[in-house]
């Protein structure tokens, strides 16, 4: 798979249109030439995860493809799913002291799917149920390392500052594409969390959680 990474930054908008143009030159494809396009919904940054919603609809569109939704979380747990038998506990930097996170199996249909509610919280709060084995993976877990102590976790260094792949975005829209995608115009960003900042009321409330 071609693939093009991009740290997250101002000019990333700017970029983005010109980095999808280099792959399909590379790739020797144009848009018409696709199936679908797999597009990250988030959860992410509120500016990031808004980019990517709309640069995938604005290129659906101007082709006439479908869209395939593919969540941060998701494509984090594909990079340690390897089998049947292997459970991911997902975790990115939500920043503001919290962490996205998620517990997703290995799925036939859809590539990996989640247990469970994806979820925002601070550290302390990502639970697993008992008897549960999972292995971490994200961001998450170089920031707060706390989270490599939870009972039935384990990770490593380099699982534990892996951050979202378009590879693994492109893999899980392919396996489910075959289930058929959605029109551009449905597709709608996940946010997970409802608000960027807290009062410093709510602040006080968080820290004594």
């Amino acid at each position: 798979i071609i693939s093009r990474t991009l740290e997250s930054g101002k000019s990333n908008a700017t970029k983005i249109v010109s980095m999808v143009e280099e792959l399909l030159a590379e790739a020797q494809v144009s848009l018409s030439m696709l199936d679908a396009i797999a597009a990250s919904i988030g959860p992410g940054a509120f500016t990031g995860v808004r980019i990517s919603v709309a640069v995938a609809q604005g290129l659906a569109f101007g082709a006439d493809l479908k869209v395939v939704p593919v969540t941060t979380l998701e494509a984090l747990a594909l990079q340690v799913i390897d089998s049947p038998e292997r459970r991911a506990l997902a975790c990115l930097d939500a920043r503001m002291g919290e962490v996205y996170w998620g517990c997703f199996v290995w799925d036939a249909t859809g590539g990996v799917r989640s247990t469970q509610a994806l979820r925002v919280g601070p550290p302390g709060t990502v639970t697993l149920d008992p008897g549960t084995h999972c292995f971490g993976v994200g961001r998450g877990f170089s920031v707060y390392p706390v989270l490599a102590t939870l009972p039935g976790v384990a990770s490593d260094a380099s699982h534990s500052a892996a951050l979202p792949n378009a590879r693994e975005i492109a893999r899980l829209g392919a396996v489910r594409l075959k289930a058929g995608g959605i029109d551009a115009a449905e597709l709608q960003p996940l946010y997970v969390r409802d608000k960027v900042a807290f009062t410093e009321a709510e602040r006080t409330a968080q820290s004594s959680l």
